[in-house]
């Protein structure tokens, strides 16, 4: 299967996809209750500007403002019946920011958990959650998009799910799968690294992938983890910018631009094909991995240097 994605990892070099929508947006005055996907209807010249604030710092991908456009989220803002035309107004818009750039941007359809529990934790049924996916899926699809990351899951059923939808209403787009893990490198349902990197791939993903948890080292470890349980597969890292912690009541994120920057070699080093950023991370986050994927043009350093470990995650 031809596929731009693949053309352009082909080449070897990592691709850097972009950092947290919603970070971005807290820090321009859009409150913690407010429905993000939505903006894509009534602020998307709001949502269009931090595109495009990735695409200059160095993002190869593009994620669209779709992490909770799902029916069961938008439901809880009474949206439940604007799942396509959040979704696609999504895709539209990152596609108007990426043609105005005149660069060689991929633009991924973003698809974050139901935020319900899945059977037989919860009360949705697999064929529920499967049809919820499909929904959202398809609107993506349709809209255009070059490959969809489904992310910050934490329940290997739930993400095999979605895995599952999107190879039947989109079997011609790449997949990166990507789980959360807790302080102890486990998922919330307790499984390792190494056992959702083979669920992962058996499910059919393309790209397996761990994000938001902590910060890179940890994700440094994990990436690791699985890469030596499938080695023959492809990896994506998108840590958080270290655990987050209350100050003056709000939310901090402690790993600076500089931090994320020594630890793109190392991602890099260990096998991970994607970059990005996840929570707390911004704009100038992935700039400084760009800068430094960039001073290494013919590869990653041989001989990262990893003195950081544990100071910032």
């Amino acid at each position: 299967m031809t596929n731009r994605l693949f053309e352009m990892l082909a080449q070897k070099k990592p691709l850097l996809s972009d950092g947290a929508m919603g970070t971005v947006l807290n820090t321009r005055g859009i409150t913690i209750d407010t429905c993000c996907d939505e903006l894509n209807l009534t602020r998307p010249a709001l949502v269009a500007e931090i595109h495009h604030e990735y695409i200059e710092a160095g993002s190869n991908i593009i994620q669209t403002n779709t992490f909770g456009a799902n029916r069961y989220k938008l439901a809880r803002h009474g949206l439940d019946d604007k799942v396509q035309a959040v979704n696609q107004a999504a895709v539209e818009l990152a596609r108007r920011v990426v043609m105005a750039s005149y660069k060689d941007i991929l633009i991924a359809g973003d698809i974050g958990p139901l935020g319900v529990r899945l059977a037989p934790f919860g009360r949705i049924q697999p064929e529920q959650a499967h049809a919820v996916f499909l929904e959202q899926i398809r609107a993506l699809s349709e809209g255009g998009v070059d490959l969809l990351i489904i992310e910050t899951m934490s329940d290997v059923y739930e993400i095999v799910e979605a895995i599952r939808a999107a190879r039947e209403v989109a079997p011609h787009l790449p997949i990166l799968a990507s789980m959360t893990y807790t302080r102890d490198d486990r998922t919330v349902l307790g499984d390792t690294p190494q056992k959702v990197a083979r669920k992962l791939k058996l499910a059919g993903a393309d790209i397996i992938g761990v994000n938001c948890s902590g910060g890179p080292n940890q994700m440094l470890r994990i990436l690791k983890g699985m890469r030596a349980e499938v080695p023959d597969g492809s990896f994506s890292v998108m840590p958080n910018a270290g655990w987050p912690e209350q100050f003056g009541g709000r939310i901090i994120y402690p790993a600076v631009p500089e931090y994320f920057s020594e630890y793109a070699l190392a991602f890099c080093e260990a096998g991970a094909s994607i970059l990005g950023g996840c929570c707390g991370t911004t704009p100038q986050h992935i700039k400084a991995m760009a800068a430094a994927l960039k001073n290494n043009p013919g590869g990653c350093a041989q001989d990262v240097n990893l003195s950081l470990a544990g100071g910032q995650d």
